[in-house]
């Protein structure tokens, strides 16, 4: 394999394992979309499950324990956005900023005690067999555990969606849930279920960074991935499958910065930090119009609260 080839598998590989944290927080938020509830908080929930994973690290030493506790850090932030929205029916907006302002605070404040320290940490795992096949191999399958997992959501997410009664019921609640309401489907439930798990889900993008990514901590570890994933879930149409692609796409771009400056290439560094966020700002442009939402698919009712009182 020549440079070129070399320069190439190696970027590939990369922008799965950059897009990791990305993919687990846009497949996080399609769940709760999809219900028609409204998802801005996904910095702040990325940023609480980072500091609940690496702080469960750091304690017990046991990574199991860590990404359960960065869940279960997802899931709360997830029941609160839920109680707002919801039950109390406020603004989706707000209640979204709202989270990520107070992941952020949490972070900063309970994050300090970790600072420069290290933990535990997902190491990669060569898979027997398919590691050793020539250029796939190298680009699929030499990651470490979480990057399976977050591979491994994608089908079984799709398939979720498409192919089982929970997951019409999911696209039913999103799209018209008035609908939904009068064929028995119980609206609040499936919203506010949806809007805890999905949360749990993206929590897990952010434990990566602290338990994979990175071997210390560190202040705004996430360094707005989550307002990227925003932009991610408009780009892949609420589909697992187009955020894979997309996901990986975002994760090639952070990654390519790094291997161009690795191989000498007489580039700003200061510019290749920027090309993930100024794609980002391009999607949110593209894809700002009515009409370009309806082409990707938004579901119909996302960031309308649903009454049943106003049915009639």
């Amino acid at each position: 394999m020549g440079e070129t080839g070399v320069f190439l598998v190696s970027v590939l590989g990369a922008a799965i394992q950059s897009g990791t944290p990305l993919l687990f927080a846009v497949l996080g938020t399609i769940l709760v979309e999809r219900s028609g509830v409204m998802n801005l908080g996904l910095e702040g929930l990325m940023l609480v499950g980072a500091l609940a994973g690496f702080a469960a690290a750091s304690v017990t030493s046991n990574l199991l324990l860590a990404i359960l506790f960065a869940m279960m850090a997802g899931a709360l932030l997830g029941l609160l956005h839920a109680l707002f929205c919801v039950v109390l029916r406020i603004n989706q907006v707000v209640s979204g900023l709202a989270i990520t302002l107070l992941g952020s605070g949490i972070t900063g404040l309970w994050g300090t005690r970790f600072a420069g320290t290290t933990a535990a940490r997902f190491v990669p795992v060569k898979l027997p067999l398919l590691g050793d096949i020539p250029v796939l191999g190298q680009i699929f399958f030499g990651h470490d555990v979480l990057v399976y997992v977050a591979l491994g959501l994608v089908p079984l997410l799709w398939f979720f969606l498409y192919r089982t009664r929970f997951g019409m019921n999911l696209r039913a609640v999103g799209e018209e849930p008035r609908a939904a309401d009068s064929r028995g489907i119980d609206v609040y439930r499936v919203r506010f279920l949806y809007t805890i798990g999905g949360s749990a889900i993206t929590a897990l993008g952010g434990a990566y960074l602290s338990l994979a990514a990175n071997s210390l901590w560190m202040d705004n570890l996430t360094a707005g991935r989550g307002w990227i994933a925003i932009a991610l879930a408009l780009f892949a149409g609420w589909d697992p499958v187009k955020a894979l692609l997309g996901a990986t796409l975002f994760g090639g771009i952070s990654a390519l910065g790094f291997h161009l400056q690795a191989f000498g290439v007489p580039v700003s560094p200061y510019l290749l930090k920027m090309l993930p966020y100024l794609l980002t700002i391009g999607v949110l442009a593209l894809t700002s119009s009515e009409r370009s939402r309806r082409k990707l698919g938004t579901p119909s009712s996302l960031g309308i609260p649903y009454s049943r009182e106003e049915r009639m």
